[in-house]
């Protein structure tokens, strides 16, 4: 059994911004970040940036508090490690996500209940053989509707 990696201490997305993915980091949001769009795409984005202009949310799916936002690092973060479970602890608005580690089955009224986090199982993989845990690869399933979820480049850092 490998052992797990030290976790401590507060992780935020990569580049930086709270929520706010870009295409690239090393410049600003918005028109600035020049990502090659089809001419299709590049019309909803340009509606999108007009509609938050006028005080709109745009297409941000998270006005409505709908999404499953604790599945990708919105806001800065916390990783706590107990022996079965992984806790995701995010500063804004306290949100948390609680990933099962021990191997328990899946809850046999799962589809009868679901819930908006949805149930989280997952697994430590040691995948350079070193005897450190390198990933945790995660399924959850169960999500409660309405939702929406898109969270491309997952690249945290400490």
């Amino acid at each position: 059994m490998g052992s797990i990696p030290d976790l401590k201490g507060q992780w935020v997305r990569a580049e930086g911004a709270r929520g706010v993915g870009r295409f690239d980091p090393t410049k600003p949001p918005g028109r600035l970040q020049e990502a090659p769009l089809t001419a299709e795409y590049q019309a909803i984005y340009e509606a999108n940036l007009a509609d938050q202009a006028r005080g709109g949310q745009g297409i941000d799916p998270t006005y409505q508090c709908l999404s499953p936002r604790i599945m990708r690092a919105y806001s800065p973060m916390e990783i706590v490690l107990t022996p079965d479970t992984t806790h995701i602890l995010i500063e804004h608005i306290h949100d948390s996500r609680r990933i099962h580690t021990d191997g328990r089955d899946w809850p046999e009224d799962m589809d009868a209940n679901p819930m908006f986090a949805g149930y989280s199982m997952g697994k430590w993989i040691d995948e350079d053989g070193d005897g450190r845990y390198d990933a945790l690869v995660v399924e959850t399933r169960g999500l409660k509707n309405p939702r929406t979820y898109d969270a491309i480049n997952q690249n945290i850092s400490k």
